[in-house]
């Protein structure tokens, strides 16, 4: 063990490529006493943050001391430290559980959390010209009580889709909240969507990556200045859309971003004609499919960046 004599030691515990502080110890405190008494690894390490003057206790001459004391206050100390040293495992347990909570956003907790969302939307809100008003208790009812999930990822979840432009959160004061939801029927159809590719065949499933939003973004602007074909779908001149994209989106757009999306089936093959290259695609499918994968990405996000 050893005694501070002067200056400022730091008790630290490496967390991941971060070092953290625990507790500051100064003159006349002790530290390694846990490891004297079970002789287990120590729990912690230590960091002089000044010019620091110990006193070093060898385990000899404290052990030969220790072995004098009565059975009953040697086993009061053991049992002490034994203690201490489960809470401090517990309290890492708690911490690791804490988290794991806080940063994973797992697919299957989104599409229950989709589900309920939509679920109360469709049985319990007030359809009004602006969206479907969700009534927040109802909500807090149905995620905590029936389906047993957290309600800060619900919470989380809904400033998700409000990111997104899917619903409003309104705060009316004294923690009351007014919730509308755009398009519960969308909510719901995502969730059946993402359930049924969780549980595909990974080789029968086809996934959008976050890079191949932005053609999709693109395809869409211009998609809806067309007139879709009696069956939906609409013909883009990718050329055109080059030449015209940093006009109308910001930035440029090529039409070699199409090809991943045409391998994919999400668009038809891109071809070659009269003024450039052309791609077809169901405008109301290439619409929902990119609504889907924009909530996917948006949720990744939130379990890679906490």
């Amino acid at each position: 063990m050893y005694v501070i004599n002067s200056g400022k030691i730091a008790i630290t515990k490496v967390k991941g490529s971060s070092e953290i502080h625990l507790a500051e110890l100064g003159a006349g405190d002790m530290l390694g006493e846990m490891a004297f008494f079970d002789s287990k690894p120590r729990s912690a390490g230590a960091k002089a943050l000044m010019n620091s003057e110990v006193i070093e206790l060898p385990f000899r001459a404290l052990n030969a001391q220790f072995k004098t004391f009565p059975e009953w206050l040697k086993a009061i100390m053991r049992t002490v430290n034994t203690h201490l040293r489960n809470a401090n495992t517990k309290i890492k347990n708690l911490e690791k559980t804490a988290e794991d909570e806080a940063t994973f956003f797992t697919p299957h907790l989104v599409t229950r959390l989709s589900a309920i969302l939509g679920l109360v939307a469709h049985r319990y809100g007030e359809k009004t010209p602006d969206g479907t008003v969700v009534p927040p208790n109802r909500l807090r009812n149905y995620t905590i009580q029936i389906f047993q999930q957290p309600t800060s990822k619900m919470t989380r979840f809904q400033e998700v889709l409000q990111g997104l432009g899917h619903m409003k959160i309104e705060d009316l004061g004294e923690g009351k909240q007014k919730l509308t939801l755009f398009k519960p029927e969308m909510i719901m159809s995502f969730a059946d969507f993402y359930n049924d590719w969780v549980f595909k065949s990974e080789e029968k499933r086809t996934s959008i990556d976050e890079k191949e939003l932005k053609p999709m973004r693109a395809l869409l602007h211009f998609g809806r200045k067309s007139t879709p074909d009696e069956k939906g779908f609409v013909k883009l001149n990718l050329t055109q859309m080059q030449n015209e994209s940093m006009r109308e989106l910001g930035n440029l757009f090529s039409p070699d971003e199409v090809n991943s999306l045409a391998e994919k089936k999400v668009t038809g093959d891109v071809g070659s004609g009269d003024g450039g290259l052309f791609v077809s695609f169901h405008l109301n499918e290439l619409e929902t499919l990119y609504g889907y994968w924009e909530i996917i990405h948006a949720c990744r996000k939130i379990g890679s960046n906490h």
